[in-house]
């Protein structure tokens, strides 16, 4: 028995050696004396000892983040920015047989491009065109890993740290714009209520009643009200005017 143990050993190594079981979402990139000869997966495969090994590849997405950087905007402001990219393998054997590592090395394009791009735009951009920034993002990195069967779904610029001096001019200019908004929406008003104004006395010059009931409701609303003790003298409204004749 103690004889057989030896080959028992071996045969265990060369049955783990031979099968693979891969889950649905690996392939296997088979290579045969060293040569490329397929891809194989998911489920089992047999590979043949000493000949064939394989490279396992996951093809699900994967969430990198983007270190946070310092960069120089268009119109010279150091900002801190940071991001995240999603990308997936789309060709396994390009992934194995052109890149060494295409997980690394898509982090790194996806560094410089991050850098090179949002040093494009101006500061005010940057803060606004976010959606237009993360397009070109994508555009650039998926184009620039295409060859190593990568794809490239999205990418998100998360934070950007403005310097203090910087952010204390932004309130400055924000509190300013809200003033002005708030000068623009009082002035609006009152260009409306003159205008019902105008209208008013327009109305009540044409019906001299009507401005001695509105006399009348005026002195009314002065004179009634709990702790008042106003007391008024109805005059005719035109009565000044005959005294001066």
């Amino acid at each position: 028995m103690i004889a057989w143990v030896p080959f028992v050993v071996i045969f265990l190594i060369l049955i783990f050696q031979t099968i693979k079981i891969l889950n649905e979402y690996e392939r296997a990139v088979i290579f045969t004396l060293g040569r490329f000869t397929g891809v194989k997966g998911p489920g089992l495969i047999i590979l043949v000892p000493g000949i064939q090994r394989m490279r396992r590849v996951d093809l699900r997405t994967v969430t990198m983040d983007i270190p946070s950087q310092d960069i120089i905007s268009k119109d010279n402001v150091t900002l801190k920015v940071n991001g995240v990219v999603y990308f997936r393998v789309e060709n396994p054997e390009h992934a194995v047989i052109a890149v060494e590592d295409c997980i690394q090395a898509t982090g790194q394009i996806a560094q410089t491009t991050l850098r090179s791009v949002i040093g494009q735009f101006e500061l005010d951009e940057i803060l606004s065109q976010r959606e237009t920034i993360n397009a070109r993002l994508q555009h650039i990195i998926d184009e620039q890993t295409e060859p190593w069967g990568v794809k490239v779904s999205s990418v998100e610029v998360k934070a950007i740290d403005l310097p203090m001096d910087m952010q204390s001019a932004m309130a400055k200019q924000a509190q300013a714009e809200r003033e002005k908004r708030a000068k623009v929406i009082s002035a609006q008003g009152e260009y409306e209520a003159s205008i019902k104004l105008a209208e008013a006395a327009a109305v009540l010059n044409t019906q001299p009643n009507a401005i001695t009931l509105r006399y009348l409701d005026t002195m009314k609303e002065i004179s009634v009200g709990e702790g008042k003790s106003t007391t008024f003298f109805p005059l005719p409204v035109d009565f000044l005017t005959k005294m001066m004749k």
